[in-house]
């Protein structure tokens, strides 16, 4: 009975190190009458200067036929966003989520025009 509840206690400890659901981001774009754009490129900035200059993006994804891209393994902080798909995008939206919550499926919708 002891050994057991001493392997249980080990697997408990184990298990708590890891996260079932690491931290996502599920970012839907549509555009400016609410349609969902497939084929957008979303690209996902830490900082405002990486934002401002389009420099270092951290991940970039396209959007599938249901105008979604996602992003997984993130770090639970704010993003900034910059969403393309030809001559449209999301320029003067300023893009910002909020800070992400860890060992979660954020989502935000983005709209281009």
């Amino acid at each position: 009975m002891k050994k057991a509840f001493y392997l249980l206690a080990v697997i408990v400890v184990l298990l708590s190190g890891f996260q079932i659901i690491k931290t996502q981001l599920v970012v839907t774009v549509v555009n400016e009458l609410g349609n969902k754009e497939a084929g957008a490129s979303v690209q996902l900035f830490e900082t405002e200067e990486d934002y401002t200059k389009e420099t270092n993006a951290v991940a970039e994804a396209v959007t599938d036929a249901k105008g979604v891209a996602r992003f997984k393994d993130l770090k639970a902080i704010p993003y900034y966003i910059i969403v393309r798909k030809e001559n449209r995008d999301n320029s003067g939206g300023g893009e910002k989520t909020d800070k992400l919550e860890g060992g979660r499926i954020n989502k935000i919708t983005v709209v281009i025009q």
